[in-house]
């Protein structure tokens, strides 16, 4: 109000255009109107009854928002959501690694044992799976890392490129965690770069067998999740060695250690100790010395070995080859978007709950005001929400594509799900760290739980794939299918759904069209040179705003596709989440003369309307989540107040 009111103030509007002077304005109104109280409050109420205070009557219904949310099997989610209540998926925290990696382990032979996830759904009923991922996220993102591996990773690979011999043998065993194994394919040298990697497969016709070696300490397998303590098998990706001609790289079943969980001769064990995050997760670094296993080992669905060393393959090319046997690595990537979406949902939903609980200073000088009425915490929560809401619909539709396997589509599929893997892992990053920081100091408390998502997210951003080298597959495989999408010129009104859906698809034209004359005019000998030293940022962009643009069509499509009471808040967060998505890029709209300034404007007045309006609903909007008290676990999401009556050493034993 000063700095308006100021003669220096005064003086620099009567150097701008009048049209920027009244836009300004209505920006100022807004600023001083919208943190107002929203009632007489006061800290004497308990958090849960400030809760029902502010709630009011949400003019959509919840039920109907949160069953869009699920989008399937619905019953499932309904149980696990029950099961996940229970006093066993309580959070500890002063714990040691062995107690908490025990503690990731017997939560997911409960899960097991209830039966809420089979490695056949991949077969039956995938979606099943990648629900379980999500909500298995929020209560223990460990625990559901060693899931992944063992139902996706393992248990789909055996699956997938096993036959029925192996099927017979593990099937059943990894369903119930008898048989618990891992996925040997990063080493440490070369990751997972198939010509470089040194481990070696090689059979043996006199006995029969291939032998398993790691030549190097380069070729160690590294980063294998469940092969510290636990596992007694490792899919091995190997090269396949018989009479002295490479085959390629083929999978290879290895076991590493008997029922007793003791290590079997030949295979070195070494744990990798402390991570900055999910340490319930055991990983290893896994040695082979010669080891002898039976030639039935060799998951043949693609390549059979005869007894005579000759190889068969349906498969011709050893590249292609590599692509089939880590084709799981495909729905890992869905596994890990499900699991980080889990965790915004857990994230927000304790943020927003606490923003609406904590009162601080109003226009009285009382604490009579929640922080969620001010416009700083609306402005960082609310495009946090509304992406949230565009992310879950984006990655519904990724899921039914990748589980239709129309092999028309295969590449078009591959696209989208590299998409949206970094995509929602990158979000999850950005939305605990600004969840983190609005809650202050009762964030950075471990039992309020964005410590254990910041660690999710950045396991997540990293695993079954570095996100950005990702967005640079996405990119190639669009570069070669592209195709310009339909777009007009910009009218004078660029806060609309359809024209905030027009920019995107203007840039995403604009970064393939350029990145592609670009590509063409420096040729092959060329192309190394422009892709991995001189267009990163280009490529960059263009592989992000495909996603984006994926994202945006298809919550329109559903949010229009919807009849009931729901269509106007998801109309909102639609609205909200575009909104947000351009403005972030305003510069290169401006410096491409895409939009003029008055035009950027106008989105930031947008912005502001709509995260007023869309704050009013928040914790009805989270309520959708359907993520139980027992299930968040955080205090300052349940009655922080009372938390804090005792000395409870930030452990949740009786809460």
């Amino acid at each position: 109000k000063q700095w308006y009111n100021a003669e220096y103030g005064q003086h620099y509007f009567k150097r701008i255009n009048l049209s920027m002077i009244r836009l300004v304005s209505r920006i100022q109104r807004r600023c001083l109107s919208s943190a107002s109280p929203a009632s007489s409050l006061n800290n004497k109420t308990s958090p849960p009854d400030l809760q029902v205070q502010q709630y009011g009557q949400p003019s959509f219904s919840i039920e109907s928002l949160t069953r869009l949310l699920d989008h399937d099997n619905h019953d499932m989610r309904k149980r696990f959501r029950e099961f996940m209540s229970d006093p066993v998926m309580v959070p500890r925290y002063n714990i040691s690694l062995e107690e908490e990696r025990e503690l990731a382990l017997a939560r997911l032979q409960r899960i097991c044992d209830n039966g809420f996830i089979s490695v056949l759904d991949f077969r039956d009923n995938p979606l099943r799976i990648f629900a379980a991922h999500e909500l298995a996220a929020i209560i223990d993102p460990a625990m559901t890392t060693k899931m992944t591996v063992q139902f996706n990773l393992f248990g789909g690979t055996v699956l997938k490129l096993g036959t029925e011999k192996h099927h017979e043998k593990l099937i059943k065993g990894i369903d119930s965690l008898a048989d618990i194994g891992c996925f040997g394919l990063t080493e440490l040298g070369y990751g997972n770069n198939a010509v470089e990697m040194e481990t070696t497969a090689t059979y043996d016709p006199d006995s029969g067998e291939l032998v398993v070696n790691t030549p190097s300490p380069l070729a160690q397998k590294y980063w294998i999740t469940n092969g510290a303590l636990h596992a007694h098998h490792v899919v091995v990706f190997a090269h396949l060695i018989s009479g002295g001609q490479n085959h390629g790289i083929h999978a290879v079943l290895v076991p590493i250690r008997d029922k007793d969980l003791q290590v079997l001769p030949g295979v070195l064990v070494e744990e990798m100790g402390y991570k900055m995050g999910l340490n319930g997760v055991d990983n290893a670094k896994l040695t082979f010395d010669n080891v002898r296993v039976p030639r039935d080992n060799l998951l043949d669905k693609y390549s059979t070995l005869a007894e005579d060393g000759t190889l068969t393959s349906d498969i011709k090319s050893a590249r292609a080859r590599f692509l089939a046997v880590a084709d799981q690595l495909l729905s890992g990537r869905i596994c890990i978007a499900s699991m980080s979406l889990g965790g915004a949902k857990a994230a927000l939903a304790v943020a927003i709950k606490y923003s609406a609980t904590r009162l601080t200073v109003g226009s009285t000088g009382k604490s009579d005001t929640p922080i969620l009425s001010y416009q700083l915490q609306q402005h960082a929560l609310m495009p946090l929400l509304a992406r949230t809401f565009a992310l879950n619909v984006g990655l519904d539709k990724v899921k039914r594509d990748w589980a239709e396997q129309d092999p028309s589509r295969h590449q078009e599929v591959v696209a989208m799900v590299c998409a949206l893997k970094p995509i929602c892992s990158w979000h999850l990053e950005n939305l605990v760290s600004i969840c983190r920081e609005r809650c202050g100091g009762q964030g950075y408390l471990s039992c309020n739980r964005f410590g254990t998502f910041i660690g999710l997210a950045h396991a997540a951003m990293t695993a079954e794939g570095d996100n950005s080298v990702l967005i640079q597959k996405v990119t190639k495989e669009r570069l070669a299918m592209f195709r310009p999408q339909e777009t007009h010129p910009c009218g004078d009104d660029i806060t609309t759904i359809d024209e905030l859906i027009n920019l995107i698809k203007i840039r995403e034209n604009a970064l393939f069209t350029s990145l592609g004359k670009r590509l063409s005019e420096v040729g092959q000998k060329g192309l190394y040179k422009a892709w991995m030293l001189e267009e990163n940022e280009t490529i960059q962009s263009a592989g992000r705003t495909f996603g984006e643009r994926l994202v945006a069509e298809e919550f329109r499509r559903v949010t229009m596709a919807t009849e009931d009471d729901t269509r106007p808040i998801l109309t909102s967060l639609l609205h909200l989440y575009l909104v947000s998505h351009v403005r972030e890029g305003a510069a290169w709209y401006l410096t491409h003369s895409i939009i003029t300034p008055e035009q950027s404007v106008q989105l930031t007045c947008t912005f502001d309307d709509l995260c007023r309006t869309i704050s009013k609903d928040a914790l009805a909007l989270v309520d959708s989540f359907q993520i139980s008290d027992e299930m968040l676990s955080a205090p300052i999401g349940r009655d922080w107040v009372s938390f804090n009556e005792g000395d409870n050493r930030g452990e949740l034993d009786g809460f």
